[in-house]
């Protein structure tokens, strides 16, 4: 039976926003280790409600929800996303990385910079027609699915001068971060023993070095998703396309909560309680089971493959420095 999805996709969707809150909790005890920032530490700030605490960022999340679809041991999609379209990195004939993997995804140095130009200068020449006047998302939308439909959720920006003056972009569809309710700081500490001489210096790693360490606690730590929906119906890629976005969200997202939510080695989550993960908007809409999802996957990609660059959905680059 075909998962019903019609609340989200098709001619008689009205919902703008696909809506998430998901509430976690410490796999044991209380604490927690937030995300950190350069010079600033944890993100701490007061809302209406109290005291709130980013545990994680859009940006880290975006790069979970990558990684919950990448097979780390086979260097490949994990195998329900088998076909999907996506950029492969070699480095003489041996797999480097990929447009999932990276950071900046198709803007990746080793796609765009190789010595080896011959996808560049391709991409350049599909991308021409952009380079006077306004740039047509939905054209733009189409030649990002061909390479990689998943950075169509995540956003792209091809800042290369070279490729329409740097101003191919496309804002994140899927956006998503964790943030704690009623935080509270558990300062702890600790010190670095050296038994065989305690008074040696501590810049080269000799002596006793004593050391302190923020934690956190929270009355709530909830896990929000945002699936702009209206931005995939603008992407123009009629019922399949846009189907399989939405499937390939959803899958992100069911995977996530499903899986190992060790964000750092003392921030370890999981969901809490048990039953159905309602959405927000639209209301009485369920995330599917992840075994739902992987039902529906391979025939939506595979009714998207005629619009993909490569056979088996895999464009692959020879990087040279």
């Amino acid at each position: 039976m075909t998962l019903d999805l019609s609340p989200v996709v098709g001619k008689s969707a009205q919902a703008a926003r696909l809506l998430f809150e998901v509430e976690l909790r410490p796999v044991q005890g209380s604490r927690f280790q937030p995300t950190g920032f350069p010079d600033l530490g944890a993100a701490v700030y007061q809302t209406q409600e109290g005291t709130r605490l980013l545990v994680e960022s859009a940006q880290s999340m975006a790069n979970r929800l990558e990684a919950v679809c990448w097979d780390g041991v086979e260097n490949a999609l994990v195998k329900d996303l088998h076909g999907l379209s996506y950029v492969r990195v070699e480095k003489k004939g041996a797999y480097l990385t990929s447009s999932v993997t990276e950071a900046h995804r198709l803007n990746s140095p080793y796609i765009l910079e190789s010595k080896n130009d011959a996808f560049l200068k391709k991409f350049k020449e599909q991308t021409k027609e952009f380079e006077d006047g306004a740039i047509s998302r939905s054209k733009l939308a189409k030649l990002i699915f061909r390479y990689d439909a998943s950075a169509l959720l995540h956003g792209v920006f091809l800042a290369k001068k070279d490729l329409v003056g740097g101003r191919l972009r496309l804002e994140r569809a899927l956006s998503a971060f964790i943030e704690a309710e009623d935080v509270q700081v558990a300062a702890s500490g600790g010190v670095k023993q050296d038994h065989v001489n305690p008074s040696g210096e501590a810049k080269e790693g000799f002596g006793h070095v004593p050391f302190q360490r923020d934690e956190y606690t929270a009355k709530r730590i909830v896990a929000y998703f945002n699936l702009d929906l209206e931005e995939i119906r603008a992407f123009g890629l009629g019922d399949e396309g846009e189907r399989l976005l939405v499937l390939l969200a959803l899958f992100k997202i069911r995977k996530m909560l499903d899986g190992r939510l060790r964000l750092r080695t003392a921030c370890d989550l999981e969901v809490a309680g048990a039953g159905e993960v309602s959405a927000k908007r639209p209301a009485g809409f369920n995330l599917p089971a992840l075994a739902a999802l992987t039902k529906e996957l391979p025939a939506a990609i595979q009714a998207c493959a005629s619009r993909f660059a490569e056979i088996g959905g895999i464009t692959t680059v020879e990087f040279v420095a």
